[in-house]
């Protein structure tokens, strides 16, 4: 089955040269021309993976992108000015997975939906494989699902939260630095600053303490990195 792909820009060449170039390689394409009609679209139909412009009018793309994590994990594309850089790393640190600026060719786009489409499957991998799930204490972890429990409490975590959480619990007691989290949770393809890891982290914390307000098996050593607690 073909990966539907949410393309919301107020740029309707864009939406048109892009979605045409998008259903050239198989994908289907659903179009939004601004923020609002495309969080109704969504919320009712979820893709697999939205590519947003930034600056749009009525809702721009940061506020979708926040109304969305409060509903949905699906992975997110930013579409961002050439030297805006500020945007871009707020956008990566509130839960987008990349980021591409703009002009950009529609090759690179296509190449970079596809990497974080591969990301995603990196945590579904088959439940043949005795690595798919991970087991620490009240920690489960089923890749095959992307499901990760807590206390057999359900924690809704994005691919890239997803990622991290399974690196760290994957050796309980070593720590990961900063470095290693963001290959191990974008690759080597986009360069991430250390702030976006730390936002991650505190976003990871406060959805398990949503299941209980006691969780801190996530340490952090300061000036180092982080690791899980040894179990």
């Amino acid at each position: 089955m073909a990966h539907s792909i949410a393309l919301v820009d107020d740029d309707r060449n864009i939406l048109t040269s892009v979605s045409m170039a998008l259903e050239a390689e198989g994908f289907d394409v659903r179009t939004y021309v601004d923020g609002e009609e495309a969080f109704r679209g969504l919320t009712q139909r979820p893709a697999d993976l939205a590519v947003l412009d930034i600056k749009m009018p009525r809702m721009d793309g940061m506020e979708l992108l926040q109304r969305l994590r409060q509903r949905m994990t699906m992975p997110v594309i930013f579409l961002t000015s050439k030297d805006d850089e500020v945007d871009e790393a707020l956008g990566l640190r509130m839960g987008a997975d990349d980021y591409i600026k703009k002009p950009f060719s529609q090759r690179l786009l296509i190449e970079r939906i596809r990497a974080v489409l591969r990301r995603q499957e990196l945590t579904q991998t088959s439940t043949d494989d005795p690595n798919a799930t991970i087991t620490r204490g009240p920690l489960v972890m089923d890749s095959g699902r992307h499901l990760c429990q807590w206390k057999g409490e359900q924690v809704n975590l994005t691919v890239t939260e997803f990622l991290l959480v399974k690196a760290l619990a994957q050796r309980p007691g070593h720590v990961k630095n900063r470095d290693q989290l963001m290959d191990a949770a974008y690759g080597e393809h986009i360069y991430v600053d250390d702030r976006t890891i730390d936002s991650h982290i505190k976003r990871i914390r406060k959805k398990f303490r949503v299941v209980d307000t006691e969780f801190d098996e996530i340490e952090t050593l300061y000036g180092v990195g982080y690791r899980y607690k040894d179990v």
